[in-house]
């Protein structure tokens, strides 16, 4: 089949665009290269797509701008999509998350849209554990209610599951909404704190240590997630949101003893 991934230069974006090729796939991917961390990390990550072998393009790109859009989709006719690119982070959708709003919505609609008039049938789409907000059952379900985010991030990424949800009711797309939970493993972003705490303990750098490290979080394995990935684009769901995640939570303090001993240093918190 032929995919457009976009944000496939990304963390997660690669590691399914290299799936995707050693499984036989066609792949495009698109992606902006934004300064949101060093564009030639992006570059070190399709220089590893590539690797992979295959039939591979990469397009840069911007969400936000329908022409870039619409040329993406006449390069080639996609069987599916799968739609990964977004501005990441709750912190910093604090500081500008009018750009949060605008990338992730607006970006969001033109790749349904375009998909639509292009007449792709099937897309899957990350969403974010953070669309639970101050939701205070757990574990978590595909069920709770989800009215409650608590950062512009979570707020735009709800809003995409309903647009998600408003394509598949109108004009009968299949679409997966994939809610991610703290995914890890190689290439992830520098910001996140595994990447992060690792940095800059091997520098015998202070990491910033919040609260008295009992707070948990549920870290999941990047292949996982291409797995859950993967098994969405093989079959027709309608409608669906899954929650993607290892399903046990970690303890700050936990994570950063495991680094310690992963690193042979101690952490300076």
């Amino acid at each position: 089949m032929n995919f457009l991934v976009t944000g496939g230069a990304g963390f997660i974006g690669s590691h399914v665009c290299e799936r995707l090729l050693r499984d036989g796939h066609r792949v495009c991917a698109l992606d902006d290269l934004n300064a949101f961390y060093d564009p030639l990390i992006k570059e070190r990550n399709l220089a590893e797509v590539r690797a992979a072998g295959g039939t591979f393009e990469f397009i840069k790109g911007d969400l936000t701008d329908r022409a870039v859009v619409d040329a993406c989709f006449a390069t080639a006719h996609f069987d599916q999509v799968i739609h990964l690119a977004a501005r990441a982070g709750v912190r910093p959708s604090l500081e500008e998350p009018a750009l949060y709003q605008r990338v992730n919505v607006e970006g969001t609609v033109n790749i349904l849209e375009a998909a639509r008039l292009a007449g792709v049938k099937k897309i899957t789409m990350a969403s974010s554990s953070s669309v639970y907000g101050v939701n205070s059952k757990v574990p978590f379900t595909e069920s709770d209610p989800i009215f409650q985010a608590i950062s512009p991030y979570a707020a735009s990424k709800l809003a995409c599951e309903a647009l998600g949800h408003v394509y598949h009711h109108i004009y009968g797309m299949d679409v997966a909404m994939l809610r991610f939970f703290t995914v890890y493993g190689p290439r992830q972003r520098p910001d996140l704190a595994i990447h992060k705490f690792a940095r800059l303990i091997l520098a015998g750098q202070p990491i910033p240590f919040y609260g008295d490290g009992s707070t948990r979080r549920d870290y999941t394995y990047v292949e996982d997630i291409v797995d859950g990935i993967m098994a969405c684009t093989q079959k027709e769901l309608g409608y669906q949101i899954f929650n993607l995640g290892e399903s046990q939570t970690i303890p700050l303090s936990r994570l950063v003893n495991l680094l310690e001993q992963a690193l042979g240093r101690k952490a300076v918190l």
